[in-house]
């Protein structure tokens, strides 16, 4: 199934949402214009918009607020994304060049602070602080995830517990606010909201975890970088600690000084990618993977039945079965 599918109930809404967005993200400065044209041009497949609305009809149905929370969502995304290129020195960003390597670093963060402050003053021009509390409670995790992750890279320690909580800040937490804007939009009671949280956090966990496998299973053509990019960059993910708890402690450490090497080689990827298939890693990563959405899964089937809850289980399932 395609990403897209999942937004056949919501398909007028996303149209409607679009024109909207693009209205909020205009500005009186020329420059700041030029770049969100370009910006507008490179957009993903919308998975942060479609949760939100997905998750309001199917916590009681959509209504305007539901726009609002889905631009608040996006507009940080989108900040987020530019200063992680900026950060990471990206030179591309969706097949396009980032806006780090097209007007440099000054204007890319700048930009990014606009859309950030632009998102917050959506919240506040709508009296939406619910909306407000929960994008800013996302952003701590995100900005908590990113450091820790570079504290425990320079210790160069790494174990299970850590990275669980690693993916749930980075990459969880936003999918978790979708899930939770999109109730709150809808007007839910408090349950409601809590339950769709808990299923973003499990599908945004086990979304993470099937990318961490990719890295280890598909081509470069598919997955759009080099397999084993984790490895190159000296990552230790859930494939990999699965593979060390399962071998001797010599070949553990073997692995591990290997991983930790300022230089890895080809020849030291292939081994390491080895290694983690040997020693069964990488089924053992899915498992986990696939037990969080069955988890996700059980929680969103306590809803009423209806088109947007259907969309939302297939979305999960989605997550842990996409090649890319």
């Amino acid at each position: 199934m395609n990403q897209t599918q999942f937004a056949k109930p919501i398909e007028s809404h996303l149209e409607r949402f679009n024109r909207y967005f693009a209205r909020q993200m205009r500005s009186s400065v020329p420059l700041l214009n030029l770049v969100v044209r370009y910006l507008l041009r490179s957009r993903g497949k919308q998975l942060r918009p479609m949760l939100v609305f997905l998750s309001a009809g199917a916590a009681g149905g959509i209504t305007d607020r539901t726009y609002v929370g889905a631009a608040m969502v996006e507009l940080l995304h989108t900040a987020t994304l530019i200063h992680d290129d900026v950060v990471d020195q990206a030179p591309l960003r969706r097949g396009l060049a980032s806006i780090n390597a097209v007007w440099k670093n000054k204007v890319a963060v700048l930009v990014g602070d606009f859309l950030l402050a632009r998102g917050l003053l959506l919240a506040v021009e709508h009296n939406e602080y619910d909306f407000l509390r929960a994008t800013a409670d996302a952003v701590r995790r995100m900005s908590e995830g990113e450091l820790l992750q570079v504290q425990n890279f320079r210790k160069r320690r790494t174990d299970e517990s850590m990275y669980l909580r690693i993916v749930g800040d980075k990459t969880a937490s936003l999918i978790t606010t979708c899930c939770r804007i999109g109730a709150i939009s809808a007007g839910a009671d408090t349950a409601v909201q809590e339950l769709l949280g808990t299923f973003g956090e499990k599908v945004g966990i086990a979304f993470q975890i099937r990318d961490d496998v990719l890295d280890y299973t598909s081509r470069t053509a598919i997955l759009g970088k080099p397999i084993g990019h984790d490895i190159r960059e000296g990552k230790i993910t859930l494939p990999l600690l699965r593979a060390i708890a399962n071998a001797t402690a010599n070949e553990a450490k073997e692995i591990r000084q290997l991983v930790r090497s300022s230089s890895v080689r080809n020849g030291s990827v292939e081994r390491v990618i080895s290694f983690v298939e040997q020693h069964g890693g990488i089924t053992s990563a899915m498992d986990t993977a696939c037990t969080l959405v069955e988890d996700a899964i059980a929680l969103i089937e306590q809803l009423p039945v209806s088109e947007y809850r259907t969309m939302l289980i297939q979305l999960a399932r989605y997550t842990i079965e996409r090649n890319k």
